[in-house]
């Protein structure tokens, strides 16, 4: 078996990005410290072609050299916008429509793999490397979402996280 090439992949350019039909998912960073989860962050979220991005908080902003290390250039075709509080991306994004899933441990969250969306428009929020999603953004969402978890940890690095729930939902999201 050999490799594909990048040719052969048929990515899109970033023109043909910007101007190519989005999937109804917004990701909203809440207080994330790492410059590399953000970069990450943003590398994912254009391979699923998402919406965009809403940096809250203490997040970085693009341009910058450290997010640019791992988004490797996504940071310039996905959309995002920074908000100094993560309840202004919240209650804007209610008040456009969309459905604001935390993604935490929390009593009664819906398991990732039991989650069914219906056509419409989603966001998720994903928190500090430490703290998780705060707990007045927590009670703001219209529900939690797990990853089950089996191991000794109680937690997967933010951006981990974020690439899990970005294709488990994208794929829902896609049928």
């Amino acid at each position: 078996m050999k490799k594909l090439t990048i040719p052969e992949m048929h990515r899109l350019n970033k023109e043909e990005y910007k101007n190519a039909e989005k999937l109804q998912l917004v990701v909203v960073l809440d207080n994330i410290r790492s410059q590399h989860n953000i970069g990450a962050v943003f590398r994912t979220a254009d391979a699923f072609r998402l919406e965009k991005i809403y940096l809250c908080g203490i997040c970085c902003c693009p341009p910058n050299q450290e997010i640019h290390k791992t988004a490797l250039g996504a940071e310039e075709t996905v959309d995002w916008i920074y908000k100094s509080e993560t309840m202004e991306a919240v209650k804007e994004l209610h008040e456009q429509g969309y459905i604001v899933y935390a993604i935490e441990q929390a009593h009664d969250s819906i398991k990732l793999d039991e989650v069914e969306l219906p056509k419409g428009k989603y966001a998720i929020i994903l928190g500090h490397e430490v703290f998780g999603v705060q707990q007045e953004i927590v009670d703001a969402a219209d529900g939690c979402i797990e990853i089950p978890q089996y191991g000794t940890k109680h937690s997967l690095n933010v951006s981990v996280t974020a690439g899990i729930v970005m294709y488990q939902l994208s794929c829902q999201l896609r049928d």
